[in-house]
């Protein structure tokens, strides 16, 4: 029998606040709530176009722009949001998440054709969104980090 490791995508994911302490989601395909960000671009040898992110904090500020605008600092990783999502059965993927200093809070986010919705919603209102727990978890973690 021929081993074959497995090969899990990585989606590096940033909590985001404006001015007003509210975090920044996007709604998804599935009718949920996600943090923005993505995979990471491992360059053409994996047979994408994009040249190779060189690290999970490249990655992030690049999403992050490209989906809502916004141009951050990255900061932690968040020990709350590295966990494993199963989308759809059968599909994991391991999400890592950082904490993220907007750099223009006071700028207005702007919605890209990956998602269906773009919100801005306070800490009360997190727990009540349609949303994976470990988005949650890392989300409460970040306002723990930065504003307690």
């Amino acid at each position: 029998m021929h081993y074959k490791p497995s090969l899990w995508p990585v989606s590096v994911k940033g909590v985001a606040l404006d001015r007003e302490l509210r975090v920044l989601l996007l709604r998804n395909e599935r009718d949920e709530w996600e943090l923005p960000g993505g995979r990471l671009e491992i360059g053409p040898a994996g047979g994408g176009s994009a040249a190779p992110d060189s690290s999970p904090a490249e990655t992030l500020e690049r999403e992050l722009l490209e989906e809502t605008g916004w141009r951050v600092t990255v900061g932690p990783q968040l020990e709350a949001g590295t966990w494993i999502y199963e989308p759809i059965p059968d599909r994991r993927v391991l999400i890592l998440t950082y904490g993220c200093i907007v750099q223009t809070p006071d700028q207005k986010p702007v919605l890209s054709h990956e998602h269906k919705q773009l919100g801005l919603f306070h800490r009360r209102e997190v727990p009540d969104l349609n949303m994976p727990e470990g988005y949650k978890r890392a989300i409460a973690a970040w306002y723990e980090q930065t504003v307690e």
